[in-house]
């Protein structure tokens, strides 16, 4: 049940004062498409997971720069995308076996056809960190062309150019892994 702007800023003032409880009642909501955010952005659960827990305490810690322009789950969102970066980038800094990855991600069914699901995840890892995002932010974050030029501090031009980037690329990749 989506919460009334009302209700929403009522829970924002509380969590504010130390009310953890008022915190829980505005993450559970979207805790969902956070934890999509952060899947989809670092193409891993494990990462996911990390990035989705780093969300949580940034947004708990930082409640009071919260200026409420937009949704709380909007800003919610922003802080998804950013610590998902940077778990990629930590994990960078690892070195990664890829045939690794593709056995764990790409795993085919009883009927031999590759799941969906994985494959996109996988596929998504072959798209540019700054395209996925911004593909991220606009498909699953629902963030609009502005929310997401303004989160990368990029133009509303370079983000329309940057999505269709993305879908190319990720279409490349489900191509080239299905074939």
């Amino acid at each position: 049940m989506t919460q009334a702007v009302g209700d929403e800023h009522s829970l924002v003032e509380r969590a504010r004062a130390g009310d953890a409880d008022a915190f829980t009642q505005l993450v559970t909501e979207s805790r969902d498409v956070l934890w999509s955010v952060c899947l989809r952005i670092t193409a891993d659960p494990q990462d996911a997971e990390d990035a989705l827990q780093d969300t949580l305490i940034a947004a708990w810690q930082n409640i009071h720069k919260f200026r409420g322009n937009a949704k709380f789950s909007t800003w919610c969102y922003r802080i998804a995308a950013n610590a998902s970066i940077a778990v990629c980038r930590k994990r960078r800094s690892i070195p990664i076996d890829t045939d690794d990855i593709v056995d764990l991600v790409v795993v085919a069914d009883t009927t031999g056809q590759v799941d969906d699901r994985d494959l996109v995840t996988a596929a998504l890892r072959e798209v540019g960190e700054d395209f996925r995002e911004a593909l991220v932010l606009r498909e699953y974050g629902d963030m609009t062309y502005d929310e997401i030029a303004a989160h990368q501090g990029i133009g509303v031009q370079t983000v329309k150019s940057r999505i269709s980037r993305a879908r190319a690329q990720l279409a490349e990749a489900v191509r080239s892994a299905s074939a």
